[in-house]
């Protein structure tokens, strides 16, 4: 069962983005390990809040340009 972990800053991306991250990486399964495994691909979007880890060395946040609308 293919299991896709990503991690992304909150707010970064839209219900609408994530849904299709969902479809395309479950594609990209299905390319690799035949239909079969369309059922068990499991993509897991993990919302990391502002200030829950460092980049370069220093807390990060989301800048607002970046931010979902």
């Amino acid at each position: 069962m293919p299991f896709i972990n990503i991690k992304t800053p909150e707010a970064a991306l839209s219900t609408a983005q994530k849904t299709e991250i969902g479809h395309r990486l479950t594609e990209l399964m299905v390319e690799y390990f035949s239909e079969a495994v369309r059922p068990h691909t499991m993509v897991l979007i993990e919302e990391v809040r502002d200030g829950g880890y460092f980049r370069a060395d220093e807390l990060f946040v989301l800048p607002e340009a970046y931010r979902a609308e």
